[in-house]
């Protein structure tokens, strides 16, 4: 190929050349005879082309792969670029979602925080208002009282009070029963009443937010202050039951309550049941009336300690007080009586009095002395006829009367069994009356165990003194203690 563009070239100058000068006459000249190429250097030649053609195209195809080497590698930065993109934003997104999370679930915790925050006051203020928050119209109910009494006599009426403090809207848990029992001779309602235990007040004051730890703590209320929140409501109750019992009653039918607050609850010594009594009070209506109970500055424990209730002080543990009247359906109701001393003309017998004719003129004797007096059930009554109960600014004293009529020396079994029923029934003294006379081992035992003893010859005296009644104890045998004077 050089050999040709050589003689193209020498054939363009001539030319050229020939143009330039005069036309000659242009000498023929023969052909030359083409010269055979050397094989060899051909060869050699083909190969030097193909080893540079070669080189070429490796490296174009070099050159080639690079470029697409470096392509990928740029779409694969591009790929790894837009991933790292989507992967922050996910993290961002992520991020947001956990923060809105967060500050949701804080907002709850917040809202769930002031709700049983709310909830703690509302209760707290419901426990204050028992006594504020009380039942109006209640005098809606002296004609039903009235006609339950006559048509079933003092069970009626004890029936319509049981039903009427159990629809009273004391708040959950605040009172859990009702017993009642009515003598109507004595215009006198017993009240049992089931009080709460202290489980019913709150024992948180409020609930705090801690935004570090996400968490509800709640603020616990201190131990007196417990206590104190406990007695208060305990007296709320008391005389919230008094006043609906008060107000729902005729005057002329009730004047005088006697309430016994009991709580049912398990010892946590024991982990038996047990329902000890924690207040106890003997109410006149004129009292109760002279009361301001929607006074802001009304202390109702002051108020129940005024109208001479005993009140436990330390209810919530299960500290109880002896009942001023124990009061069981199944013992002790109240029991109709009749008055006996109008009755008694001239100067009476006492032995030959009929036994519950005497039982009542002891306790008639006790109401003249300053005492008031409950008749107890005559079957089951465990030797036990009455219950005389005297307040004074000292506090109430409860003294558990038997009366024996008899004209034979009342022997220290009977006075032994006295004690037991005043240790039973927690009263403060026991009173055996008799118509006859006490040996010398049942004085001593007496004196020991907070038992009086009055024999007749001191019932006469009393009887006389307080009654105006000159009694005869026509005793077959006269003691050597006593004179004839004594008894006639």
């Amino acid at each position: 190929m050089p050999e040709l563009l050589a003689e193209a070239l020498l054939a363009k100058q001539q030319a050229k050349l020939a143009q330039s000068q005069p036309a000659k006459p242009v000498p023929v000249r023969r052909p030359r005879k083409p010269r055979t190429p050397d094989p060899v250097v051909e060869h050699a030649r083909m190969l030097a082309a193909g080893e540079k053609l070669l080189a070429k195209q490796d490296a174009e195809r070099a050159k080639e792969a690079a470029r697409v080497e470096a392509d990928l590698a740029r779409r694969q930065a591009a790929r790894e670029r837009e991933a790292q993109q989507r992967r922050r934003e996910q993290e961002r997104g992520e991020r947001e979602r956990q923060r809105l999370e967060r500050d949701g679930l804080k907002q709850q915790l917040k809202e769930e925080t002031e709700r049983r925050g709310q909830e703690i006051a509302a209760a707290g203020a419901e426990l204050e208002g028992v006594l504020r928050d009380r039942l109006d119209g209640l005098e809606g109910w002296h004609p039903h009282l009235e006609r339950a009494f006559a048509h079933e006599g003092a069970k009626g009426v004890a029936d319509a009070v049981e039903d009427l403090l159990g629809q009273s809207p004391v708040p959950p848990g605040c009172r859990d029963s009702a017993v009642v029992g009515y003598a109507p001779e004595a215009g006198q309602l017993l009240v049992d009443i089931g009080l709460p235990s202290q489980d019913v007040v709150p024992a948180v004051a409020g609930y705090r937010f801690v935004a570090q730890r996400a968490e509800i703590v709640p603020q616990p209320v201190k131990e007196p202050v417990l206590h104190d929140t406990y007695r208060r409501l305990l007296a709320r109750l008391a005389l919230r039951a008094l006043d609906e019992v008060f107000a729902a009653t005729p005057a002329a039918m009730v004047t005088t309550i006697v309430l016994n607050g009991h709580v049912a609850t398990t010892d946590p010594a024991t982990g038996r049941a047990v329902r000890p009594c924690v207040v106890s009070v003997v109410v006149e209506r004129s009292d109760f009336a002279e009361l301001v109970l929607d006074e802001p500055r009304l202390d109702p424990q002051r108020c129940l300690r005024n109208l001479g209730a005993v009140v436990s002080r330390h209810p919530h543990d299960l500290e109880p007080v002896p009942p001023i009247v124990e009061f069981d359906p199944s013992r002790f109701k109240l029991a109709a009586d009749t008055a006996v001393v109008g009755g008694l003309d001239g100067r009476p017998d006492l032995l030959q009095m009929d036994p519950f004719a005497f039982e009542r003129l002891v306790r008639e004797l006790y109401t003249a002395m300053g005492y008031e007096t409950w008749r107890t059930q005559n079957s089951r009554d465990d030797g036990l006829d009455a219950v005389a109960v005297r307040r004074d600014p000292v506090g109430v004293t409860v003294i558990a009367v038997q009366a024996k009529r008899t004209k034979n020396v009342v022997g220290p079994e009977v006075v032994r069994a006295l004690f037991g029923t005043v240790r039973d029934q927690q009263a403060d003294r026991g009173v055996l009356v008799t118509t006859s006379w006490f040996g010398k081992s049942s004085l001593d035992f007496a004196h020991r165990n907070r038992i009086d003893l009055i024999d007749g010859r001191n019932l006469k005296a009393l009887l006389l003194e307080h009654l105006g009644i000159d009694a005869l104890i026509g005793l077959p045998k006269i003691p050597p203690s006593w004179q004839q004077g004594d008894i006639s």
